[in-house]
């Protein structure tokens, strides 16, 4: 019995490392920020890979920041001249909320922005705007409030300069902070091994 365990567990331990995730990288002026996706969020994983793989978020700003919390972006009315109606915009339709209590707002976290309860009851997501955590202790406030589907790998200090950069009273950033993004599959091994980003059983 045992001569056939081995192997099992052998093939099952290669298979966890060889399976292929899609890394997301955001480009920047002040360098680039590495995601990782959660399949525990799959509708939000779905939609945020394929606005990325489209270039949905190429073009679009980081136009709300706020020190020692949060950094914001994703609205496609961020493209255009008019700065008073960026935060907005979106796709044209919202995601049901995927609450899970083992993703909280730990730095670097990635969520998704929504409307306010008043019109949102649901708490349903934004169909592309989200945020990432910059504040060291985390924002668990919002924790089941707002579905966290992603986290920064590398590029901490890269959302701590754009969090720092001037602003106006809206907390919209004075230059535009334009961002790019690039789908990468790579194992979970290489992931590991590049980022040191250990994946959970």
């Amino acid at each position: 019995m045992k001569k056939i365990l081995i192997p099992v567990l052998a093939m099952l331990l290669m298979t966890a490392c060889s399976k292929k995730e899609d890394v997301v990288i955001i480009h920047t002026d002040y360098g680039d920020i590495t995601l990782i996706l959660f399949d525990k969020t799959p509708e939000h994983k779905r939609n945020f890979l394929e606005l990325a793989r489209g270039k949905f978020y190429d073009g679009t700003t980081f136009h709300r920041i706020i020190d020692g919390f949060m950094i914001q972006g994703g609205d496609p009315n961020s493209k255009d001249n008019n700065p008073m109606n960026d935060g907005q915009g979106g796709p044209g339709y919202t995601i049901p909320a995927e609450f899970n209590p083992e993703l909280t707002h730990v730095k670097g976290a990635v969520a998704a922005a929504r409307l306010g309860d008043n019109v949102n009851p649901e708490m349903a997501s934004s169909g592309s705007q989200f945020y990432i955590v910059e504040a060291d202790e985390g924002a668990h406030f919002l924790d089941g409030k707002y579905t966290v589907f992603g986290q920064v790998i590398d590029g901490l200090d890269v959302v701590e300069t754009i969090a720092m950069q001037p602003k106006d009273e809206r907390d919209r950033p004075l230059q535009d902070i334009k961002m790019t993004m690039e789908v990468k599959p790579m194992s979970r091994k290489q992931i590991t091994k590049q980022y040191g980003y250990e994946f959970k059983k």
